[in-house]
């Protein structure tokens, strides 16, 4: 139960962190609350978290397919550790680059929140090496072991985080936007951060396994 527990809220919180930097999506969740009204807005952010959820389920199926090859768990290793490298270094020039202007609004009049939502997210090519990445970290520290209540917990936990980061842009917009550049900074430092930890715990299981 522990573990289950610790891979609940690990999933979450990475997905959650990485959704809150201003951004395509998220700015997309919060104008659309704005123009269109708050229920169109949680809608938009539902499509973002159903998006996620395939996304999430694509990068599990990714990484335990590898991980029944035990010939090649040291290249994935390795691979993870690239991952995590490019996007230490990604999240820390966005936060330095940061501007005000936060992120592209796409007008969605032809088609609803809902699928507006779904195939933005779909644009966003860098979730599922993202979450492939995590996936394999949790399943060389044995927060993973690819049981179906594994899997279903990293999945929900993925799509559950995104959607609780539109969800406060709907809701807490004027709020956030007062202090955009910061806020943005700050949260792409925290995820730079992050990424650093992943990819020194990894590089250090990497170098004690050789």
């Amino acid at each position: 139960m522990q573990q289950l527990l610790v891979l609940c809220a690990t999933t979450f919180s990475a997905a959650f962190f990485a959704s809150l930097p201003p951004g395509l999506l998220n700015m997309n969740a919060a104008k659309t609350s704005v123009k269109k009204g708050k229920k169109n807005g949680v809608t938009f952010g539902l499509g973002v978290g159903v998006m996620v959820l395939l996304q999430a389920y694509l990068a599990v199926r990714i990484s335990k397919y590898f991980s029944r090859n035990p010939e090649i768990i040291e290249i994935l290793m390795q691979v993870a550790l690239v991952i995590f490298g490019i996007l230490a270094i990604y999240f820390f020039i966005k936060g330095k680059k940061q501007s005000g202007d936060a992120g592209e609004f796409v007008d969605g009049k032809k088609r609803g929140s809902f699928s507006k939502g779904f195939f933005l997210a779909a644009l966003n090519l860098l979730t599922i090496p993202y979450y492939a990445g995590i996936n394999t970290f949790f399943y060389s520290q044995g927060f993973m072991n690819y049981t179906i209540l594994d899997e279903v917990i990293f999945i929900i936990s993925a799509g559950s985080g995104t959607f609780l980061a539109m969800y406060l842009y709907v809701f807490y917009f004027d709020k956030l936007d007062r202090k955009t550049n910061r806020f943005s900074k700050n949260a792409n430092y925290i995820l730079s951060a992050l990424m650093i930890v992943l990819f020194g715990i990894t590089f250090f299981r990497i170098f004690l396994n050789s």
